[in-house]
């Protein structure tokens, strides 16, 4: 199946079965994510994988009781860093030079630049930045459950702060951004389902100049 047959197979599903995910699936959504594109490379996000149902039950009304928290099979919340440091950022260069056999100051010249950009913004800054990097995240990892097929529903409809304290993202120095439950899609109670997946007409959504 191309991305293209996948993204017009998946939809935000509104009604999951409870099933179970094979593991190895989730596995590849997960390495999906992992592999994301970001800024300088830096990855200033995590994903938080909850399969423990009394814990979804204690998210749902955080989300608005969305009951695709509780009958997922998993549920990842992407969290982005809530600031970058000098240690960080660092940290960052240090595993890339070495892993690629390269002496550690390599990248200094670069690193040195970056981090006169990065650590000069207020902290609400750089989380809003490692905010739209969780995104790319988000979205890569919605693609290839979409070719594994795989349902997902991605949610921004939740308590933030609440999600944050209940995980104890604030003491890793995180803040929650998005929601994706993964799960299978009950055919039979979701309004969805068949609805036919309607988008803006390709000439009205991409702008050329020639």
């Amino acid at each position: 199946m191309s991305l293209i047959d996948a993204l017009n197979w998946r939809y935000a599903v509104k009604k999951m079965n409870g099933q179970p995910v094979d593991q190895d699936k989730v596995d590849k959504i997960l390495q999906a994510a992992l592999l994301a594109p970001t800024s300088s490379g830096l990855q200033p996000f995590k994903v938080i994988v909850v399969t423990n149902q009394e814990l979804k039950e204690k998210i749902a009304p955080i989300a608005f009781n969305q009951s695709q928290v509780v009958d997922s099979s998993h549920l990842l919340v992407f969290a982005a860093q809530e600031n970058y440091t000098e240690e960080g950022i660092d940290a960052v260069f240090n595993r890339m030079n070495t892993e690629r056999g390269l002496p550690l100051d390599a990248t200094d010249a670069y690193k040195t630049q970056l981090k006169g950009m990065i650590l000069s913004k207020s902290a609400e800054e750089n989380f809003n930045h490692a905010a739209r990097q969780a995104y790319i995240g988000f979205g890569i990892a919605i693609a290839e459950a979409a070719l594994l097929k795989v349902d997902s529903t991605p949610m921004e409809g939740f308590n933030g702060p609440a999600l944050d304290e209940l995980l104890g993202l604030n003491k890793l120095g995180l803040r929650s951004v998005t929601l994706l439950p993964l799960g299978n899609r009950d055919e039979a109670g979701d309004w969805l389902v068949n609805l036919k997946k309607v988008r803006t007409p390709m000439n009205e959504f991409v702008i050329e100049f020639k």
